[in-house]
């Protein structure tokens, strides 16, 4: 049997396959089209196992669908900007574009000798001015639309590398840098967004689409669309503070016995009493030191500390309490919530677990002739659908659906 001789064989093949074109990509082929795309790598170095671990399952499926009669385009290319190769660079005692280049050099000579099937023609390189450019076409187009827009909001950071970090780059229950491994901090930071809300339909839309239905409920949850209403509660003893929540129940609000923001609220500091202070601090570092999703789970049990001040329910004019708790996000919606806890699960179990009052102001009609109390409850009352109002003023006997909008109305 002959031996096999990769260094011959293979260079062999992928000089043909270069030579013929085999790998290019025709735009004007009449051929069905298949866009491929695997992750950029990082030219951070020498390739390892991991890239082609990522990259193998995205060949093979590009190898299958050219054998299948379709014209095939599967670029590859660099993610080259960033601090990961400046710090690299002064490291190395570098300029970092030499640096840079000297790596996407030697890790192109590393991929083409893998066999792959890469259009190495339509390479990119995301540090060349050739490709940003229209980076930054895109983002003026999104800013003309006012798609585009800064706001300061809560990010990773690691001090050390001097670098904003995603969720995946924090590591363990110390929270340390993947990079450095030296402590991450949350730090607000004025950031650019984009506002995909204004796509929310749209992207709810799967007409068409023969998504798993695992992955149907990841998009809803992810672009959480909500339809409800807004409003101001005015901070006690103060002219001029306020903050804003967000309801999808407005005809509960009767039932509001206390209010949350998170931590990171602006007004926190602002409004917690000198006796509130210690601890309101305390809870605050804690809250740093976790990520959103250790904030958000379900089977976490909630938390927080009463600031010491308390806001005004426009509805009744009666006071409630202002807490501070993780599982309210300053990134997501106003930052702040009512809490309902007669109506609504979380709140039911925070009011009980701190001696809150939990009212009922909505029943389902067979329950009219017998209100509950609302330090009976064993749980909250979630009734929706021709739920009745009740210890609600003059609001007394609206059913659902018109409870809403009567409320709503009122409120705006």
């Amino acid at each position: 049997m002959q031996e096999y001789l990769p260094q011959e064989i293979e260079t062999k093949w992928q000089n043909y396959w270069e030579k013929q074109g085999l790998l290019d990509f025709d735009f004007a082929s009449e051929k069905p089209k298949f866009y491929m795309l695997t992750m950029l790598p990082y030219p951070s170095g020498d390739l390892h196992i991991g890239h082609w671990y990522a990259m193998a399952p995205s060949d093979c499926y590009a190898r299958f669908m050219k054998m299948q009669g379709n014209e095939v385009f599967f670029p590859i290319g660099f993610d080259s900007f960033g601090l990961p190769a400046e710090n690299a660079a002064i490291q190395n005692n570098i300029h970092p574009k030499s640096w840079t280049y000297a790596n996407i050099e030697r890790m192109q000579k590393q991929l083409r000798s893998m066999g792959n099937m890469f259009a190495w023609k339509n390479e990119v390189i995301t540090c060349d001015p050739e490709y940003y450019k229209w980076s930054q076409w895109f983002f003026l187009r999104m800013m003309e639309e006012d798609l585009a827009y800064r706001e300061h909001a809560p990010v990773d950071f690691c001090n050390h590398c001097q670098t904003t970090l995603a969720r995946e780059q924090v590591w363990g229950e110390d929270r340390v840098c993947e990079r450095c491994q030296n402590p991450v901090v949350k730090k607000k930071l004025n950031q650019w967004k984009l506002r995909i809300t204004k796509y929310a339909d749209e992207l709810l839309d799967f007409e068409g689409l023969d998504w798993p239905e695992r992955v149907r409920s990841m998009q809803q949850n992810w672009i959480g669309r909500s339809e409800g209403v807004e409003f101001a509660l005015k901070i006690s003893d103060s002219a001029d503070l306020s903050f804003r929540v967000f309801t999808t129940r407005p005809d509960t609000v009767f039932g509001m016995t206390f209010c949350v923001l998170a931590p990171e609220h602006i007004l926190v500091d602002q409004i917690t009493t000198p006796e509130q202070k210690e601890a309101v601090k305390a809870y605050k570092g804690a809250a740093e030191r976790k990520d959103e999703i250790e904030r958000t789970a379900e089977g976490q049990e909630k938390d927080g500390v009463f600031t010491g001040a308390f806001a005004v329910n426009p509805m009744n004019g009666e006071s409630v309490p202002i807490w501070i708790a993780d599982y309210v996000l300053a990134s997501y919606g106003t930052g702040a919530i009512m809490a309902v806890p007669g109506h609504d699960e979380r709140d039911f179990h925070f009011a009980r677990k701190y001696g809150l009052p939990t009212p009922v102001v909505i029943v389902a009609p067979e329950q009219l002739d017998s209100i509950p109390d609302g330090d009976d409850l064993s749980e909250p009352i979630l009734q929706k659908e021709n739920s009745v109002m009740v210890n609600s003023l003059s609001f007394d006997g609206a059913v659902w659906p018109e409870s809403y909008n009567r409320v709503a109305d009122m409120m705006q």
